[in-house]
């Protein structure tokens, strides 16, 4: 049986059911594949000034930021934008003004390295 959202975008997105993910960064899994192996899709927080180190695509990600705006070594990206990265895509994200986003992954990433 399917997993249901109804009107996920107009509910108030900041109580969905978060937990720390990273420094500054929260999750609120939406759909993960047993033992966290494949596909997920979740919402992540970053908090102003968040960030993820560099890391690398094991499969497609794909992102749609739905609050504020997130950074990667590509760009900027804004509410409604919708952003794909690649499996074997390389970059560092972050947020300036902190922001909530969509992400859905075909598999894991692997951290590269820390910022420094």
């Amino acid at each position: 049986m399917p997993q249901v959202f109804p009107a996920l975008l107009g509910l108030n997105l900041a109580n969905a059911p978060f937990e720390p993910f990273r420094d500054g960064v929260e999750i609120a899994h939406l759909y993960r594949a047993a033992e966290g192996a494949g596909p997920a899709v979740a919402l992540l927080r970053y908090a102003p000034g968040a960030s993820v180190p560099l890391h690398e695509h094991l499969g497609l990600e794909t992102i749609c930021v739905l609050i504020g705006s997130q950074s990667d070594d590509n760009g900027l990206y804004r509410a409604g934008d919708v952003v794909f990265n690649e499996a074997g895509t390389r970059h560092r994200v972050w947020s300036e003004e902190g922001c909530i986003v969509l992400i859905s992954w075909a598999a894991p990433v692997r951290i590269v390295g820390e910022e420094g």
